[in-house]
């Protein structure tokens, strides 16, 4: 592989080490490197790249410590002769985000596109704060950084996340009940794989999160569509359609898409059912951190008595989706299990990157960063919103959501909004349709945008223009 015509990307977003890894990581997969062919070495590559040698010796210990790379002391580092290229494509081709599944993601490296969702504000990550933090860890951590990782993940991140969570979202939970997972792809995996067998029949929610329905499907899961109403998830009709369910997976705070939280009485039936059933409930606490009036609410897992909810979390929303870093509170019952999981799992990855996030959070910053984020995030949302009801007021109308960065704008009018969609992305912007999040025939219409990167009114005014031309064309019909 040649890197000599290629340029790390020194603007906010995806650190120089991940952009590096990944690029060895792709070419891997792509077969451009083969087992068993000698990589540069660190000073040469970070000369090469006119990068720090500590940036290389990041990236290069990530891919030791995921079995890419293998070091053979004098002989230099090489591709690891053991390492199956198919389970490396397959591996690499799992989307690492719903927006790379979209055919209107931009490039690598280039800037967000409009209304694109599942993006923190890029601009407003503290380079500055985490660079000092990951190179006093690059300093501190030496040789420890390049031994194998706990698969559980990183121990004293594991206990900044279970303080975290039991100040924040009143969870109780011992940091031996939190394990750092490989974004929430790989919270998933372990949960399939620690307290569910393949065919086992379960609920999610429609609309729900596409992409945890495909994941489900792929390691052999039975996952049934369950309906909304406005107080969450429909448990009658579950019932109906899948009295056999031995799992549930929601997004109680903050219901993705939809953006309703389920309320109290619907949050005990849940519980209730789970212990009557045995089953096991997997709380997405998606975007709980982000909500403009009022406190956050508690977590589902804060009611839980029966020891039944699997509480998830990631820090691809507070922090950016480059790090891949996401976290699961077992059930006490079931450490013993998930701990032997996840010993024959991938891990979480680098240590110097858990490290440097578990020092974000004892030092303050996580904190700060979130408090700072809401404020951002509620004025963001209202420049988008005044746009949107200015331009498009008479087609659309703006769902009102407590929290979340993206909007819900459902249809005035009987179009359909795949279409409009469709026409707004050949345009490059990156809205997505409501039907989409559904299993046919879809029961909402709408248009889901993300306004996390909107800086201030005028791009949002401008970024709804481009919209409202873009989707002009089907005004008459």
């Amino acid at each position: 592989m040649d890197l000599r015509h290629w340029k790390p990307s020194r603007e906010p977003g995806i650190p120089i080490y991940q952009q590096l890894y990944e690029r060895f990581r792709d070419a891997i997969a792509a077969g451009q490197l083969r087992p068993g062919d000698r990589v540069p070495s660190v000073r040469s590559l970070a000369s090469e790249l006119s990068v720090a040698k500590g940036t290389v010796e990041q990236a290069y210990q990530i891919l030791l410590g995921e079995g890419y790379f293998l070091a053979r002391g004098p002989a230099g580092t090489v591709v690891s002769p053991q390492l199956d290229r198919l389970e490396a494509k397959r591996y690499t081709s799992v989307p690492a985000s719903p927006q790379r599944s979209s055919p209107y993601v931009p490039a690598e490296h280039a800037p967000p596109l409009p209304f694109q969702m599942g993006l923190p504000a890029l601009d407003a990550f503290p380079r500055k704060t985490w660079t000092r933090l990951a190179n006093q860890n690059q300093r501190a951590l030496g040789a420890l950084a390049m031994r194998y990782p706990d698969p559980a993940g990183y121990a004293p991140l594991r206990r900044a996340i279970a303080a975290y969570l039991g100040v924040s979202r009143g969870i109780a939970c011992l940091p031996e009940q939190v394990f750092v997972t490989a974004g929430y792809w790989g919270a998933l995996e372990l949960v399939c794989r620690s307290v569910l067998n393949p065919g086992d029949a379960g609920w999610y929610e429609n609309p729900g999160y596409i992409f945890a329905r495909q994941f489900l499907k792929q390691a052999g899961m039975q996952a049934y569509a369950v309906p909304l109403d406005e107080e969450g998830l429909d448990l009658i009709a579950g019932q109906q359609h899948c009295p056999q369910a031995r799992f549930a997976i929601v997004t109680p705070t903050h219901q993705s898409p939809m953006g309703m939280a389920m309320s109290l009485p619907r949050r005990l039936q849940l519980l209730d059912w789970a212990r009557q059933q045995q089953a096991w409930i997997v709380e997405d606490d998606y975007d709980s951190e982000f909500r403009y009036h009022g406190r956050p609410l508690p977590a589902l897992k804060s009611l839980d008595r029966d020891d039944r909810v699997i509480y998830t979390g990631t820090f691809s929303k507070v922090l950016n989706p480059g790090l891949r870093l996401a976290y699961l509170v077992a059930p006490l019952s079931q450490v013993e299990r998930f701990q032997q999981t996840a010993h024959y799992s991938g891990g979480p990855g680098s240590i110097l990157t858990q490290a440097t996030v578990a020092d974000f959070m004892e030092q303050g910053y996580f904190a700060r960063h979130l408090r700072k984020m809401r404020t951002l995030y509620a004025q963001r949302r209202a420049c988008l919103v005044q746009a949107l009801e200015q331009t498009l007021g008479e087609r659309l109308q703006i769902q009102s959501q407590a929290g979340g960065i993206h909007v819900l704008a459902n249809l005035k009018q009987a179009e359909d909004d795949r279409v409009l969609a469709k026409a707004a992305q050949a345009k490059g912007l990156a809205v997505q349709a409501l039907s989409d999040w559904q299993m046919p025939p879809a029961a909402h219409k709408g248009l889901l945008m993300g306004f996390a990167n909107i800086s201030d009114q005028r791009m949002a005014d401008d970024w709804v223009r481009r919209l409202s031309a873009a989707i002009a064309v089907f005004s008459n019909h």
